[in-house]
């Protein structure tokens, strides 16, 4: 059994972050950002050619962390394997001693070609996610959580599910990236009173101790409601100790 799963078996709030592999094969500075804070986080998602960009191998990335003694979750999309590859991946994850898989449906139908098409009710994802812990599932990690009500709301129509739910936490760097994720990310709303702090303060903003405030902030509002968190830094790995600190983690 993996630590991530002992511990979400056993009940703790679980603190999950990200390695993004890069564009090359200079891997030892995202190892060591990790290493950094395998202190602090139970596992390490590996992100899987991110924004459809030729990268570094999640699997590869996967078996490094595993020889400097951390775990790994494998993220697996569809987009660029067919059912054949995705299982002789699965097989050769469970090879290398990859115990943890996230599995991706994809981007929604907002940033495709069809951009009219009506997303779904929170009804509809949970009888999706009721599918997939049918199929297996043994836990979820959500899109990132701005809103907090929503978040709290959505929970609590889905306190039947038998399966952890880790809310994803993205740290806001300026208000053109709160604004860009409102126009472009599917399943994200940052709030505009989130927005107007952001804009308070422009060098504390670009510093990023308004976004890490805010992320902190997020996190001690939804701990109750879920049974961990998934930090996504994108690229300010050395802000997690703080937002962990000002969250009481």
């Amino acid at each position: 059994m993996s630590k991530l799963q002992e511990a979400l078996t056993a009940n703790k709030f679980v603190v999950t972050s990200e390695v993004g592999p890069p564009k090359g094969v200079a891997v030892e500075r995202y190892l060591e950002e990790a290493a950094a804070l395998k202190e602090r986080v139970t596992a390490f998602n590996v992100t899987d050619l991110q924004s459809a960009v030729m990268r570094f191998g999640s699997m590869a990335t996967c078996r490094l962390l595993l020889d400097r003694g951390m775990e790994p979750v494998l993220q697996m999309t569809c987009r660029d394997r067919n059912r054949l590859a995705l299982q002789s991946d699965l097989l050769s994850a469970y090879g290398l001693g990859v115990e943890n898989v996230l599995c991706l449906t994809g981007d929604h139908q907002k940033l495709g070609d069809h951009p009219q098409a009506k997303g779904e009710p929170q009804e509809a994802h949970l009888f999706k996610m009721e599918k997939k812990i049918d199929a297996g599932a043994q836990f979820f990690q959500t899109q990132a959580v701005y809103d907090t009500e929503k978040f709290k709301a959505f929970m609590k129509k889905g306190s039947h599910l038998k399966a952890p739910i880790l809310a994803g936490i993205v740290i806001l760097k300026s208000v053109g990236m709160a604004r860009f994720m409102n126009a472009n990310v599917a399943g994200i709303n940052v709030p505009e009173e989130l927005i107007e702090e952001l804009k308070k303060d422009k060098e504390k903003t670009k510093s990023g101790r308004t976004g890490v405030e805010i992320a902190a902030r997020i996190i001690k509002e939804i701990k109750d409601y879920c049974q961990g968190i998934h930090l996504m830094p994108l690229g300010w790995d050395d802000k997690v100790p703080a937002i962990l600190d000002g969250a009481g983690l």
